[in-house]
Parts: structure tokens; sequence; C-alpha cells
């Protein structure tokens, strides 16, 4: 699927992940306890860590991945180039359909990399 609008899709996400946290609060908790240990500042730094989530959404061909871990690293000060360089990497392990979602990627993190 190419997303068109990454803004509206992590909206649109956002109210159906709500929907599932409803149902399985105990199993989201978890998830997002495990995410927020996971992204923490530790021997890599917070925007090295999401480049590493960004390049893993791009080799799973995940439009979720793509578009929450180009915002975190937007967020935590990514530069295009050093998106540009995670998408090289994940070409790198992933081949073509990494290329692909590279190309996507690229256009969330623009997407909201402009929000600033």
């Amino acid at each position: 699927m190419a997303v068109s609008d990454w803004q509206a899709f992590i909206s649109q996400t956002d109210q159906r992940m709500g929907k599932l946290r409803g149902g399985i609060p105990g199993v989201t908790k978890g998830f997002h306890d495990v995410a927020r240990a996971a992204i923490q500042e530790g021997a890599l730094d917070s925007k090295t860590k999401e480049l590493i989530a960004l390049a893993i959404g791009i080799t799973a061909r995940c439009d979720g991945c793509l578009a929450y871990h180009s915002k975190a690293a937007a967020k935590y000060g990514a530069s295009r180039e050093e998106v540009m360089e995670t998408i090289g990497v994940a070409v790198y392990m992933g081949g073509g359909p990494s290329m692909i979602y590279g190309a996507e990627a690229l256009a969330a993190f623009d997407a909201f990399s402009a929000e600033d």
C-alpha cells in the first residue's frame, strides 16, 4: 500500500490502536513498555535506535513502522541524510522490496520533518 498522507495514516492508525488497547490492555501495555525501554538512551542514543527501527520497518515492509519510526526519527533530530543512509543499509539487507519501502520511508520522514 502506498500511503500519500502520512499524518492522516498515523491518525487513523492511532484510532485503530485505541480500539485494540481497549480489547487487550495487558498486551498493549506490555508492548508499550518494551518499546519505551528499547528506545531509551543507553549505549546507543534514541535517534540511532529509531533509525534502526526504521530500517527494520523497511525490510519488513510495514507501513505503520515507517510512519511511527520516521516521525520519531524526526523528533529525535535525524537529518534527511541520516535517513537516506539508513534506507541504503535497509536496501542492502532487503533487496528490491526494500528499495520500494525505502522510498516510502523517505516520503514519511519528509512529511514529519516538515512539521517543525
